[in-house]
């Protein structure tokens, strides 16, 4: 599984074009504020092409803390990958949702995911992983979406439902929608990984 999910972002890096050596910070709660605590009015954080880092804190320390930050995807552009960054940190129940559009208007009580494009459960397993491709998958009423996402507005849901203060990083890579010929070389190099990794499973 971890093998399939690192070719997938190779293929994806490949694609776009975009390296993961530059990183850029886009929203830092201890530098620029609280990010809302309401799905109905995200804070709004500017992303570009290449590496998007959002930083943040949830979890239950007196009242419970969400975080809502919506992003938009130029035309032309498509979010390719969100890794999570080694400074997460887990309760144990960690939540990032995802929704299409400027707000996130499945309720705090809602017994289904119904209404979000997808989410995920992530934990420290997942540092420097893309969990994209796992939120895509449609679970517990999420409508499910394909990788990359497209041009468009997206609203993210992120909480921790444990007792304590949890730090979360998330970076978004954006990258440039491909032209046939790049997909075709992102497949080509796609099989050549694949082809490695198996000659090495062969000789052990």
């Amino acid at each position: 599984m971890r093998f399939q999910r690192s070719i997938h972002v190779t293929c994806l890096l490949l694609a776009s074009g975009v390296s993961s050596v530059y990183a850029a910070t886009v929203y830092n709660e201890a530098i620029s504020g609280d990010l809302s605590n309401s799905g109905l009015t995200p804070t709004a954080v500017t992303v570009a092409l290449g590496s998007n880092q959002v930083f943040g804190t949830t979890g239950l320390a007196g009242a419970l803390d969400r975080d809502y930050f919506s992003i938009t995807v130029a035309p032309g552009l498509q979010l390719n990958a969100i890794m999570v960054l080694p400074s997460t940190i887990s309760g144990g129940i960690s939540f990032i949702g995802l929704q299409a559009g400027s707000q996130v208007t499945l309720p705090t009580n809602a017994a289904t995911a119904a209404g979000l494009l997808g989410w995920w459960h992530y934990s420290p397993a997942d540092i420097n992983m893309n969990i994209l491709p796992e939120m895509a998958t449609p679970a517990a009423g999420s409508s499910g979406f394909s990788v990359p996402l497209g041009a468009g507005t997206y609203s993210f849901w992120v909480q921790d439902f444990n007792a304590g203060t949890f730090n979360y990083g998330f970076d978004l890579t954006v990258g440039q929608v491909p032209e046939p010929a790049t997909y075709a070389a992102a497949l080509a190099g796609l099989a050549l990984i694949a082809m490695v990794r198996l000659r090495r499973r062969a000789v052990r």
